[in-house]
């Protein structure tokens, strides 16, 4: 049971925080006009028997505004970290040079442009009904803080806790709004 409104409100605050930084995890992976070694994250490489994210066989550095450099630490597994970029669905034509693997980004079409920015909004809509279902458990703990029997809040303190739940809500769906605004104006630069 939540003692006060300061508790509820750094619980719920920290859970929307979540919601925010996994939007911002998952927008990192959304192409841009510009490299970003985010965009390879994704990637998953075979290698020494097991399937493991790029980052544990290579280390992803920007080497240009349109090109990516990975550096492979072992060279019997660079045919393999090349053959997991190619196949990884980003549409990228890795070029091999010894343990360096350079990505070239070819510039975005204005349709796949748009394919971006539709992605974006469905993380944007995931984050904003991550941030209502924190609303809906903060909602949910002042109504049972209501009809506690041992340590009651009036109903003047349930309605005073249920809108700071609403204004923390709005605020952090705004967040969301501006950071997909941002996103959004990155994807359509050319």
């Amino acid at each position: 049971m939540v003692a006060d409104l300061k508790t509820l409100k750094q619980d719920l605050t920290r859970r929307m925080d979540g919601a925010i930084d996994l939007l911002k995890k998952e927008f990192s992976g959304l192409r841009t006009g510009r490299a970003s070694p985010a965009l390879l994250e994704p990637v998953r490489v075979e290698a020494y028997g097991n399937n493991q994210p790029l980052s544990q066989v290579a280390n992803v550095s920007v080497a240009g505004p349109g090109l990516l450099s990975v550096q492979v630490w072992d060279k019997t597994v660079v045919k393999a970290v090349e053959v997991a970029i190619r196949d990884s669905g980003l549409g990228l034509n890795p070029q091999t040079e010894g343990q360096v693997i350079r990505v070239p980004l070819p510039p975005l079409t204005q349709e796949r442009r748009n394919e971006l920015a539709k992605t974006a909004h469905k993380y944007a809509e995931s984050a904003k009904v991550a941030v209502r279902g924190v609303r809906r458990d903060g909602m949910e703990q002042v109504k049972a803080q209501e009809k506690d029997k041992k340590a009651p809040i009036s109903q003047d303190d349930a309605k005073h806790w249920s809108d700071e739940v609403q204004k923390l809500t709005d605020q952090y769906i705004k967040q969301v709004d501006q950071v997909l605004a941002e996103k959004e104006k990155d994807i359509r630069q050319v």
